[in-house]
């Protein structure tokens, strides 16, 4: 008898070892329901390319092989929120998509509130404070940042050598900005000192004014009527009317000139000073032949902008969409793959880190081959946001909003067509900055109303 109950408790103890291995597993993942999650992003490339993106899904579903990825194509680069709308209306919402900006999605009820998720999330919460702050809206998080870039100014430093002029560094002034391109300008020889001015008038303000942002915008107001803003402007135009600026060049003067595009030209070594993001080093970093280095904006300060991807609010697997937007995006984990695919393949890293974890950093920076980039991570505490895919109304106050003034054949010009021709030095900026300033402030204030019960 003892033997039998001997027996029944050996018997009970393995059912109950195998219970607690059967949970152990449950809890990994291991056993989990297969799930299907579809995601639509416009970094994907094509499946004969299989650029990093997709390596990095390919690692996710190793990673995790209960869940897959489904690349949602239907969603179309040439007019995404259009799509997304048409897929919203049909109920086929990606999972997980790419937001060009967030107040539209919020607006169009589209985000799932994933404040829950994050909170517990240490990888989250190494995140810089800034940049959380852009997802949050009303103190609920509603996007996840997916990518990091920074914004500013690339030199070919051979052109500047080749004229024996001292190239800017990381740092340089406004007044130095202004020298350089002047200076290592030469046309007859196809050498333009920048590739255009259109985006002076917006860093301008940040760069001469600790107190400003981007656009002058500071705490949801604008300063349009500044004499920062009046400045940039002016400056803006005094580099292209006086062809300092390969864009804006006249047809004969692009003569001297080879390639068939603005980057092209770059590409080419023709052009000094580039604004550009970092997204576009890695190209330099394959295909240049010249030196360069990222010298960012002028004044110091780091421009920094962020993408950004959303769970769909109907999705029926938030919790594998949170896992995979994590993994491809600001997850330690990830991004550790992310770099030693890179490595492993050959291909340039086309995000900066997200997660400030310092031993993501001390490797990111092991293999980063632009001295730059690490001046300008460690100058974060003095960078400037460019608010386009994060402050409601910016796009309005800077682009899309009509102003009642006539512009050519344009009988209600947008902001855009304003500052287009102020630039181009067809209009003055003085005669405009009062009312664009209270256009901004207008529609600043009305996005933030419309906010306000998402």
């Amino acid at each position: 008898m003892k033997k039998v109950f001997s027996l029944i408790a050996i018997l009970a103890l393995m059912f109950s070892m195998a219970a607690c291995s059967s949970d152990e597993k449950a809890s990994t993942g291991e056993k989990k329901e297969d799930v299907t999650i579809s995601y639509a992003s416009w970094s994907l490339g094509t499946e004969k390319e299989q650029n990093l993106e997709r390596l990095m899904i390919k690692a996710f579903e190793k990673k995790y092989p209960n869940i897959k990825v489904k690349i949602d194509e239907s969603i179309s680069p040439t007019d995404w929120n259009g799509t997304l709308a048409a897929a919203a209306s049909a109920g086929k919402m990606p999972d997980v998509f790419a937001l060009p900006q967030i107040p539209a999605s919020l607006s169009n009820d589209w985000l799932m509130d994933v404040t829950k998720m994050t909170e517990k999330d240490k990888d989250f919460a190494n995140i810089p404070e800034a940049v959380r702050e852009s997802a949050t809206y009303n103190e609920k998080v509603y996007a996840i940042p997916f990518a990091q870039h920074f914004l500013g100014y690339l030199v070919n430093k051979d052109l500047f050598n080749e004229a024996n002029l001292d190239y800017p560094e990381f740092g340089f002034s406004v007044e130095e900005y202004t020298k350089a391109i002047k200076e290592v300008t030469n046309i007859s020889k196809g050498v333009a000192g920048t590739n255009h001015a259109f985006s002076v008038a917006d860093w301008y303000p940040a760069a001469v004014n600790p107190d400003m942002g981007w656009y002058t915008l500071a705490d949801g107001q604008y300063s349009l009527d500044s004499k920062e803003f009046i400045a940039g402007a002016n400056l803006a135009k005094e580099i292209i009317t006086n062809n300092y600026a390969y864009e804006t060049l006249p047809d004969d003067q692009k003569a001297n000139f080879k390639g068939e595009n603005p980057e092209e030209v770059w590409m080419n070594g023709q052009v000094a000073v580039k604004w550009d993001g970092t997204w576009g080093i890695p190209a330099l970093l394959e295909k240049g032949q010249f030196e360069f280095d990222y010298i960012g904006l002028p004044g110091g300060r780091t421009g920094v902008t962020n993408d950004f991807v959303g769970i769909s609010k109907t999705s029926k697997h938030a919790e594998e969409a949170y896992l995979f937007s994590k993994w491809m995006s600001f997850g330690k984990e990830g991004f550790m793959k992310r770099m030693e695919i890179a490595q492993k393949e050959g291909k340039a890293l086309n995000t900066l880190p997200v997660n400030s974890d310092p031993e993501i950093l001390d490797e990111y920076f092991a293999i980063n081959e632009v001295p730059g980039i690490k001046i300008a991570y460690d100058n974060l505490d003095n960078a400037v946001v460019e608010p386009v895919k994060t402050e409601p109304g910016y796009v309005d106050a800077r682009w899309e909003a009509p102003t009642g003034v006539k512009v050519g054949d344009e009988a209600n010009a947008k902001v855009a067509l304003i500052m287009d021709n102020v630039i181009k030095g067809n209009l003055k900026i003085e005669d405009y900055a009062k009312q664009l300033d209270q256009l901004a402030d207008q529609k600043s204030k009305e996005a933030q109303e419309a906010l306000k019960d998402k």
